[in-house]
């Protein structure tokens, strides 16, 4: 007998403002109609609530939202036993956690907005998991009695009667300068508990940094700096947001080879990666996450790094027998076009170029570049990419050489920081 599906409505607290509209999607609801509270909202309202329960998913709502606030997500019902939190209603939900091992390291891959993160504050006792039951959430021993014959029960366990410390280095490393202020020194020498500071400099490439200040640094450097603060601490659970994010290829080795390196049979490591090779290479076994990005996340059972991959890949998870994507992802070598099949159009040139900031100086040679095709630009961090696309947009004036052409530019950034609240 087929599942029955269950409804779950997200209202989005950023797009969703009762005092600017109409309240449209209370107007059109069918079921209000009918004289049923499925949609409360009044223009005094902060945000509109939607009764799941009531919710025929009939999606007239959805069309009718000037903002675009509001989605329905169908699913089926034998998750509804699974659900590990949820924050509020009508907000994200996440069923299962991820069964970490000591003496391993667990790997998590899904999209983004997907769970990871919220599974990773649960894990670490930073987030009480409240079942789904936000209204009336439950105290630890319900939860522990929830987890019963699971190895999360005394996973818990422990977290709950401080047997185990757990450190998270966080996934947005650009926001690090506002809670961090000194040089990058002397917060190591703070949070050296180990003793190994000089040995995870060197791995890490920071031993030069050490006289500059935190807030001066680069996206990379930032991002070597949290795991180094992470690495040199003691602590039972080490946990990694997405540690390859801002790094080159060769500065994400290192990391993922530093990382190996806490290994040892009573911890726990736990790490976040979409780099799928970062990923293969640092992990023991691997959890994927699926669902709806920003609605509800799913975690698999653990499965071998390969076969986590593969499933990741795919789409399709066997031993649920579900496909949580209509298509493979699948990865094509590029073929050179030939020359009669593109058209150029028109021809860019720049000049030599200099510019110094600070210690550093980019030298520019002369080129050109044309429409019609995609040039890309490869190098280690802090050789410059940044600072050259920056004179090419106008962003950044030369010290020496002749003018940059002007140009209609659409420049996306490196570091994109996300709406504190």
């Amino acid at each position: 007998m087929a599942d029955k599906l269950t409804r779950i409505a997200i209202v989005n607290h950023d797009k969703c403002k009762p005092k600017k509209c109409r309240q449209e999607c209370k107007k059109s609801c069918p079921v209000v109609r009918m004289g049923k509270l499925c949609i409360e909202v009044t223009p005094q309202s902060k945000i509109a609530w939607i009764s799941e329960t009531l919710c025929i998913g009939c999606g007239i709502c959805i069309k009718k939202c000037p903002f675009g606030a509001l989605s329905i997500v169908n699913l089926p019902s034998n998750l509804e036993k699974e659900t590990t939190h949820r924050y509020c209603a009508n907000a994200f939900k996440l069923h299962r956690l991820p069964i970490p091992r000591p003496g391993e390291v667990l790997g998590l891959v899904g999209t983004n907005g997907i769970g990871k993160s919220t599974a990773l504050k649960i894990l670490a006792g930073k987030q009480k998991p409240n079942l789904g039951k936000y209204d009336d959430p439950p105290d630890w021993q319900e939860i522990l009695t929830y987890f019963r014959g699971s190895e999360l029960q005394n996973y818990f366990t422990k977290i709950l009667e401080d047997d185990l410390k757990a450190i998270i280095k966080p996934q947005y490393v650009d926001q690090i300068p506002k809670a961090a202020k000194g040089t990058v020194g002397s917060i190591l020498d703070r949070k050296d508990e180990t003793k190994t500071q000089t040995i995870v400099c060197q791995q890490l490439d920071l031993t030069h940094l050490k006289e500059r200040n935190v807030e001066d640094l680069s996206g990379g450097e930032l991002q070597r700096f949290a795991c180094a603060v992470v690495c040199i601490q003691k602590a039972d659970i080490f946990m990694f947001d997405e540690p390859s994010s801002y790094l080159d290829v060769k500065q994400r080795l290192k990391a993922a080879i530093t990382i190996r390196s806490l290994i040892n049979p009573d911890r726990y490591i736990i790490v976040v990666e979409h780099d799928l090779s970062v990923l293969d290479y640092l992990s023991d076994f691997i959890c994927c996450l699926y669902g709806v990005p920003s609605a509800y996340g799913v975690v698999t059972m653990p499965f071998s790094v390969r076969e986590g991959i593969n499933i990741f890949l795919d789409g399709y998870v066997p031993t649920e027998n579900l496909r949580f994507r209509d298509a493979s992802l699948v990865f094509k070598v590029a073929e050179t076009a030939n020359e009669e099949e593109v058209k150029k159009m028109c021809m860019y040139k720049y000049p030599g170029m200099r510019k110094k900031m600070g210690e550093f100086e980019l030298a520019i040679v002369a080129g050109e570049f044309t429409d019609s095709e995609i040039m890309v630009m490869l190098g280690e961090n802090g050789t410059g990419k940044t600072t050259f696309i920056r004179m090419l947009a106008g962003r950044l004036k030369p010290d020496e050489g002749g003018e940059v052409p002007v140009l209609n530019v659409s420049y996306k950034p490196q570091k994109i920081s996300p709406k504190s609240t």
